[in-house]
């Protein structure tokens, strides 16, 4: 398929198919060859005499003057050539370094240094060289004869991945194959040129020593000039590509030791408080209780799963030399990306332009990378932006690869405060960045610019280039559209390089169907990408993730493609990180302690959860497949002597087999093909090209398909209607039923038998962004439990389902499954156990009764287990206590507020079938660093923790007023509760902060009527005692007198 094929819509049901031609204007290049200025190509032009201008007086690097001026206004203030720092011409604004100088023009005194002669002859032999050097790299003329491998091809069954649109085949092992475009890694050095004589000398010495040493030894083995490294690297290339790398025991076995010993002694404090009930607060008492049962429970299901933390290697230059072999085809396996966006106008173009250009620019074979967007909105906008990045791709992918940049998404490269000229040393690299920057400037203000135009929308709907209304007008009900972007032809960048596959995706909407949110867009691009390239493995991000690590890729292959564990392997989850965060992180957006220990500890077990996003698939375990079964025990096979009737059943069998007509027996075949094919319908559906792509286990695409006939194909399976009746959202894909629907999806992969792998690059894979702002955070948080709830009350509860499986789900991973789904429900107690402190205060009531000196006992060694669990978890983990103290911070802070709503939503949506929604309105915030951190955000998600903080804070107030005017012998028990009340209070500070606004700005209003109202609150306790037992004074019933 041609990239310039043009825009497909249709829909399968309505026996439509449109192609619209000459929807996007030709976009020429500018030409950058260094005719005038080398840094942007505009006219270097003349100075304020009327002479050429010239930037630099010691090398005379031609510079127009808005390169001069940035440069030093914005940049390292020096020449891109010879790294003399430039210095103020005429006319030029001073900057900061130019005191040094002299306050005169230093081109009137430029000849004062040298002679005329000299200097003109210097100035126009650099020039020279500037005109000629541009654009041209230290392997430019080698790298410009190099060949692209073609697109490989099998027999005649199928064709192995490469993922190209089939267009034409190609002869397999063609010697115009160049292995100049692997990148080896090599793990042997190689002596530098010019160095062989001192190497030799050096190895003669060396060999003279060890022959004497180990003839005195008397093992004098082979001679060393029958080393092959050949050999070597061979062997090499069949080591593990990856392995485990255990926590250290001196870490590991205290940090159980402690586990062991708090549940013991949690043992002894609940039956201590379930023995020594409080008679005259029995119902506080009965309460608590309640509450720290389940809230040992609730340990027990987050603890136990942490038992077997592990860490993971990998090792590249292994996968390397194991699939990419100099002199023979690329053998690393295609991966198809999967990138999800529904509204812009939540999702901006530029954030998932970012995303695609860092997939583009990855460290991977081009001929194995396709890019599928799926843009479940049918905006334009996203359609038009897709365009713009495209175009740009072809000047960015280039760039990173020639100087290996890091991260690849350009936003986050340019606004990077670091040393980008560190290990960089090609001479034209600060000269390309300039003109990349700039560039990329331009490409974000035509996206600026199509989002302003998408504000305002057309009464008759949005209109193409050529006239043709555009499919998507009415999001609700539009037909399916694909789009190639970049692909077969057309795909190259500007330095003549193939490109990865880019393929715009958005799946058919009707009225009447169910659609399934992002579960539905993510199964379409499942069936879409196995249409057109079916690799064997896929790798989905959400449209705000970029690629932070550009052998992200490679670090899954490790795992996926060992040929010891891999076959096994489901998915490989990367952790998830995030920029844009502010140092303190107050409401534990980082989510360390989850990504870091709990994630850890699972990939001990049978591997760690699904989380969204970062995770790259195998193909074949999303169609439902069981994992390859390990060769069984041969059975015993009996002898005739015992009264055993196997092998005589067998020969019976055998024999009436042989009897019956060959006839029948190609009735019985043609029956079960039949059969075979009917059930593959009423599984993965209607569609034979998507049906003979799913049995094709190292993935490919049938060579007899035209790209008309997968054009059509592709469409049809994107329909509204192609899931109905077929095991989609039930077995296969991402599984429907619940707003969580990775966790499920994960879930029913390992109750199948399958294994996940959690993998830790140095360098972080992909990061992303994470909603700062406590609203937006408590909203995001609701939704994570409301779909825990949702798992909890459906058939794929952990607590049964899987069992009939066989058992292939571990233990200690059913716990964790069953604590992600559990969890919202600890919101409950939490909330009353929060309330309590307040309750004890005001009506001068305590949970627990006067504790002995034993009984304290078990009150200390319980926080000291709980204290020595937590230091000995960060220390294995390397998470840092502050990180942990956030956690348990914004545990309590959700706990109270969005699994509270999460848990009444989802038993109103389970029981009544009522879906309420929680709205948010956001109020305007200054335009600096972190204004979203400081802006507020009205939710009734606010309402439960902030009458929590005001009932205990008010509690605290009328127990010390109480205590003040009662004397000192009340002192004594009001230190436990008050203990209580700042238990809550600290755990709900960052709340507290949120509400008051930005950091040391606290509303002056705010503080005034806080300190007035519990100034007058405290002297109205003080004077009425509403709820204190009256102890002074006659009692009537005795005396008889009506005081």
């Amino acid at each position: 398929m041609e990239a310039s094929a043009g825009l497909v819509a249709g829909s399968h049901n309505r026996n439509e198919l449109v192609v619209i031609h000459g929807h996007e204007e030709p976009k020429p290049l500018r030409n950058l060859d260094g005719q005038y200025c080398e840094i942007c190509g505009d006219q270097v032009g003349l100075t304020v005499d009327g002479d050429l201008f010239v930037a630099c007086n010691e090398c005379g690097f031609p510079v127009c003057r808005p390169c001069y001026e940035y440069e030093r206004r914005e940049g390292s203030q020096l020449c891109p050539q010879c790294k003399t720092r430039y210095k103020r011409l005429k006319g030029s604004p001073r900057v900061e370094g130019d005191d040094d100088e002299e306050d005169v023009d230093d081109i009137e005194h430029e000849f004062k240094i040298e002679d005329d002669r000299n200097k003109h002859k210097h100035l126009a032999e650099a020039m020279l060289h500037g005109k000629m050097s541009y654009g041209r790299g230290p392997d430019d003329e080698e790298s410009s004869q190099s060949q692209f491998p073609p697109v490989i091809s099998g027999g005649a069954r199928s064709r192995p991945v490469s993922g190209e649109f089939p267009i034409s085949s190609h002869a397999y092992g063609d010697p115009t194959l160049s292995a100049s475009l692997l990148k080896r890694v090599h793990p042997y050095p190689v002596s530098e040129p010019g160095s062989a004589r001192w190497d030799e000398k050096k190895e003669e010495g060396w060999k003279d020593r060890m022959d004497d040493w180990k003839l005195q030894q008397g093992n004098l083995g082979p001679d060393l000039d029958d080393y092959d490294p050949d050999m070597a690297m061979l062997d090499e290339s069949r080591q593990p590509l990856s392995r485990k790398v255990p926590i250290a025991s001196s870490r590991i076995n205290p940090y159980r030791m402690v586990i062991v010993a708090r549940l013991v002694i949690l043992a002894f404090f609940l039956r201590y408080r379930i023995m020594n009930p409080v008679q005259d607060a029995f119902g506080l008492w009965l309460t608590s209780v309640t509450c720290e049962i389940w809230f040992a429970f609730s340990w027990i299901l987050d603890q136990f799963p942490k038992w077997f933390p592990i860490d993971r290697e990998t090792y590249l230059d292994r996968l390397s030399l194991r699939y990419e072999r100099e002199g023979e085809p690329n053998m690393l396996a295609p991966v198809d990306l999967f990138v999800s966006t529904v509204d812009p106008m939540k999702e901006p173009p530029l954030v998932t332009a970012n995303t695609v250009l860092s997939i583009l620019a990855m460290d991977y074979p081009v001929d194995k990378i396709s890019c599928y967007i799926s843009d479940d909105g049918a905006s334009m906008l996203t359609f038009e932006s897709l365009s713009e990045t495209a175009e740009f791709a072809r000047k960015w992918v280039p760039f990173c690869k020639k100087f290996a940049i890091e991260p690849r998404a350009p936003e986050m490269y340019f606004s990077e405060k670091i040393d980008y000229l560190k290990d960089k040393v090609q001479p034209t690299f600060v000269k390309e960045r300039r003109a990349m920057k700039r560039e990329y400037e331009e490409f974000k203000v035509r996206i600026n610019a199509l989002v302003a135009k998408a504000l305002k929308v057309p009464p008759e709907g949005w209109i193409m280039q050529d006239g043709t209304p555009w499919p998507g007008n009415n999001t609700k009900d539009h037909p399916g559209m694909i789009q190639v972007f970049l692909g077969h032809s057309g795909g190259f960048d500007t330095e003549g390089n193939e490109l990865p596959r880019l393929v715009y995706v958005s799946r058919e909407k009707r009225p009447g169907f169910q659609h399934h949110k992002k579960a539905g867009a993510m199964n379409a691009l499942v069936r879409v990408s196995a249409v057109l390239t079916n690799a064997p493995f896929m790798l989905n991000l959400d449209c705000d993730h970029y690629i932070n690590n550009s052998k992200a890729a490679r670090e899954a292959m490790c795992f996926l493609m060992d040929p010891q564990v891999g076959k096994k392997v489901c998915y490989v989850q990367f952790p998830q990180r995030f920029d844009g965060i502010d140092k303190n992180d107050r409401y534990a957006n980082r989510n360390t302690v989850f990504f870091d220990i709990n994630m850890k500890g699972l990939d001990g077990l049978q591997g760690p959860v699904y989380v969204g996003t970062g995770c790259v698939f195998r193909r074949q375990a999303l169609y439902g497949y069981d994992p390859p079964k390990g060769p069984k025990r041969p059975k015993m096979v009996s002898c005739d002597c015992c009264p055993c009737f196997g092998r005589r059943k067998k020969q019976k069998s055998a024999k009436h087999g042989a009897s019956e007509p060959a006839s029948l027996q190609g009735m019985d075949d043609d029956k079960e093909l039949l059969m075979s094919q009917m059930n593959f319908e009423k599984k993965f559906g209607q569609s034979a090209i998507f049906v003979t792509s799913t049995l094709m286990e190292q993935g490919g695409v049938p060579p007899s398909s035209s790209p008309a006939a997968l054009l059509k194909e592709a469409i049809h399976v994107i329909s509204c209607g192609y899931e109905d009746k077929t095991e989609w959202g039930l077995e296969l894909g991402w599984i429907y039923g619940s707003i969580t629907e990775d966790i499920l999806t994960g879930f029913k992969m390992h109750c199948r038998g399958w294994r996940s792998i959690y993998c830790m690059p140095h360098r972080a894979a992909f990061k992303g962004t994470a909603p700062i702002n406590l609203s937006d955070r408590l909203n995001q948080v609701l939704r994570w439990a409301l779909g825990s709830i949702e798992i909890f009350f459906s058939r794929h509860c952990p607590l049964w389902y899987g069992y009939k499986e066989g058992g292939k789900l571990k233990w200690l991973e059913r716990f964790s499954y069953a604590n992600t789904t559990v969890y919202p429900f600890t919101s409950l107690p939490l909330l009353a156990y929060c309330t309590l402190p307040a309750i004890c205060l005001l009506t001068d009531k305590f949970i627990m009764p006067p504790i002995s000196t034993f009984a304290s006992l078990y009150f200390i060694a319980l926080f000291m287990s709980i204290y020595a669990t937590g230091i000995l978890e960060l220390r294995w983990s390397g998470v840092s206590i502050e990180e942990w103290w956030r956690n348990e911070q914004f545990w309590v802070i959700g706990g109270v507020s969005a699994h509270l709503f999460a848990v009444v939503q989802g038993l109103l949506k389970v029981l009544a079938g009522i879906d309420t929604n929680f709205t948010v309105t956001a109020k305007s915030s200054d335009d600096e660093d972190f204004g979203e951190l400081y802006a507020f955000k009205w939710t009734t998600l606010l309402i439960p923790p902030t009458t929590i903080l005001i009932i205990n804070l008010v509690g605290v107030v009328a127990g010390i007023s109480d205590a003040i005017n009662n004397g000192y012998q009340s002192w004594g028990s009001l230190f436990g509760k008050l203990f209580f009340a700042f238990w809550v209070i600290v755990h709900l500070y960052p709340f507290l902060k949120g509400l008051m606004g930005r950091q040391n700005r606290t509303p002056t209003i705010v503080v005034i009527w806080s300190i007035l109202l519990a100034s007058i609150f405290s002297l109205l306790w003080v004077r009425i005692d509403p709820f204190v037992l009256k102890t002074k004074g006659p009692d009537t019933k005795q005396c008889g007198l009506n005081c």
